[in-house]
């Protein structure tokens, strides 16, 4: 009885040290993946902000908030479609962010479609691409860093000059309890296209540079910090200044006139939440990488070293050893 025991802990532990290494290099690279069907919400704030009044003159005011409802929409025929060609799982995400301004009313809104890897989030280029209704070629991240992020520097795409620039890596940090990487991106002042939609109907933004010699700028500096298990970020501050200049800014300081400046940060119950669901993320891809393969390895010594006891003892007992000599 006890040497079929014995086999069956054998079976069992030769199974566990087996199904370690194929989770873990086998299973992981191919279930560790971003679902084609994700949405998600986001509301930021930029509280005490500079906010140019189209309908009040054309000059900046000070403003108590400004809020940016952001969107994320994962495309699954789109995403079907351009994995077809592309021989690989591609997630396609057509995001929306909405500026909306102290009275409830819009002020831009940049729509985005972004194509990328499923598992390492290296953009895909592909029919469909764009900001704002123009096309890119992304490079670099953009919106999430890979599983099990590295503390280093990456490539990131700024959807506002549509180029990207290295997001430098500043080091580890506490958030709310979770340990994370905190990474920063500075984007010097750069000429950017006017949003496609304007608060005021009626005003073509593709017009007003020619008509009038009017540009916009804008520059900004980024914190992202970011879990480095499932590369989430878990909160982000941006300093964004939008300028107007020449043309219709001409009356400005310095034929300028600032379209937007403001310190952008996610909404508390937003903050809440998004630590919350990536914290529950982390668990979930810890357990498929790191638990469970270790799980089963030492479930599997365990298993083994049982095995071989019961099998020693039970010699022990079939094999009583040689009988005492007496002597007369």
């Amino acid at each position: 009885m006890r040497r079929r025991a014995s086999l069956v802990l054998l079976a069992l532990a030769v199974f566990f040290a087996a199904l370690a290494p194929l989770l873990r290099w086998y299973a992981y690279p191919r279930l560790a993946k971003i679902p084609p069907e994700q949405y998600q919400e986001m509301v930021l704030e930029a509280k005490d902000a500079t906010l140019l009044d189209y309908t009040g003159g054309m000059q900046p005011k000070k403003v108590d908030k400004v809020t940016i409802v952001q969107t994320l929409k994962g495309n699954v025929e789109a995403s079907k479609e351009i994995e077809a060609g592309a021989g690989k799982d591609v997630v396609v995400w057509d995001t929306l962010s909405y500026i909306i301004g102290p009275d409830g009313k819009m002020v831009s809104q940049i729509p985005e479609r972004y194509i990328f890897d499923a598992h390492t989030q290296a953009p895909v280029h592909a029919t469909g691409e764009m900001v704002d209704g123009d096309p890119v070629k992304r490079e670099g991240i953009e919106f999430k860093w890979p599983f099990f992020t590295e503390p280093r520097d990456y490539l990131y795409f700024d959807a506002q000059t549509r180029t990207s620039s290295p997001m430098h890596y500043v080091g580890p940090r506490t958030y709310r309890g979770m340990e994370v990487y905190l990474f920063e991106q500075t984007v010097p002042w750069t000429k950017v296209p006017m949003p496609k939609k304007m608060p005021i109907e009626g005003i073509d933004p593709t017009t007003i540079e020619a008509a009038t010699g009017t540009t916009l700028w804008y520059t900004v500096k980024a914190r992202f910090w970011v879990d480095p298990v499932t590369g989430a970020p878990v909160n982000a501050e941006q300093d964004i200044q939008q300028e107007m200049r020449g043309g219709i800014a001409a009356s400005g300081p310095d034929g300028k006139l600032t379209a937007f400046a403001g310190h952008v940060t996610m909404r508390e119950d937003y903050a809440k939440y998004t630590v919350d669901l990536v914290s529950a993320n982390r668990t979930k891809v810890l357990a498929l990488h790191t638990y469970a393969p270790i799980g089963l390895a030492a479930g599997g010594l365990v298993l083994l070293g049982l095995a071989l006891w019961l099998e020693a003892r039970g010699r022990r007992l079939r094999d009583p050893g040689p009988e005492p000599e007496f002597s007369a």
